[in-house]
């Protein structure tokens, strides 16, 4: 288990795709830390964050090198799942067990020694604010969308396997709600690494790292002076979230029908 412990995350840098040393001294993730990993396609952002999970020594493409509280990670921490301090979910992961949702929960529950019935209620619980697709405890987890199965995921590696850092790989292509995911990311105090297209994504975390040519070739901490667009983008982000549940529901949306943000400013109340 990992939750009393506090792990920092420094990424030494490695070549581009032409051999070329990329132009940083060290990247210092600090615990409680939210990054966005932005670049065009091909330019390297999967490969960065697959070298913190492996916790590379020098030995992807890459060449980098990842130290775990400023020294190499010991082995037992590279090799043993359950002792590594990272959890990787991506928009490919899929559970092929053939075990239902309350199974493979109690499964992951046992090899961790936690308390079960009680364990497995908060996380279903959790999963089901992060998506519109509620998620029953006797389905099977083969036969989960994209989106439970990512949420599932997300809500296990915070109660269950209370993993410290969590990399994410494009969760937006899932019909995740992201804005209640970040929500409770930051209220468990996760270090979150995101790839992604998503400005809103892009925008809320503290710092940006851009890719380029299969290097860093930036990083950025806006430091507030992006806030205003930060306001504009969210509200377009709310209301996108709402339309498109309201469209998975089977509603006609009329050009003059108020989207239930709108509805609920008028009354006064929030949405």
């Amino acid at each position: 288990m990992h939750s009393e412990l506090a792990y920092e995350i420094t990424v030494l840098p490695g070549t581009n795709r032409d051999g070329e040393t990329e132009g940083f001294d060290r990247i210092v993730i600090r615990p409680g830390d939210t990054i966005s990993i932005v670049g065009p396609t091909g330019s390297g952002k999967s490969a960065f964050i697959n070298d913190i999970e492996v916790l590379a020594l020098d030995d992807t493409v890459t060449g980098r090198n990842i130290l775990v509280n400023g020294a190499e990670a010991p082995e037992e921490m590279v090799r043993d799942p359950a002792k590594k301090p990272i959890a990787s979910i991506t928009q490919n992961t899929r559970v092929i067990a053939d075990l239902s949702v309350v199974k493979f929960l109690a499964l992951h529950i046992r090899a961790r020694n936690n308390d079960a019935r009680e364990l497995i209620s908060r996380t279903i619980a959790l999963a089901n604010e992060f998506t519109g697709e509620k998620i029953k405890e006797s389905v099977r987890m083969s036969a989960l969308s994209g989106g439970q199965t990512r949420s599932l995921l997300i809500a296990d590696a915070i109660l269950i396997g209370q993993t410290p850092i969590l990399l994410l790989d494009e969760i937006e292509n899932a019909g995740i709600n992201k804005e209640r995911v970040i929500t409770c990311l930051r209220e468990y105090q996760k270090t979150v690494i995101f790839v992604t297209h998503d400005p809103y994504l892009a925008l809320i975390t503290d710092r940006r790292i851009v890719m380029k040519n299969g290097a860093v070739s930036a990083v950025l901490e806006p430091k507030g002076r992006e806030s205003g667009i930060i306001a504009t983008v969210t509200g377009m982000d709310t209301s996108l979230w709402d339309l498109r549940e309201r469209i998975r529901a089977g509603e006609l949306i009329s050009d003059r029908q108020p989207t239930a943000k709108t509805t609920a400013k008028k009354a006064g109340v929030p949405a």
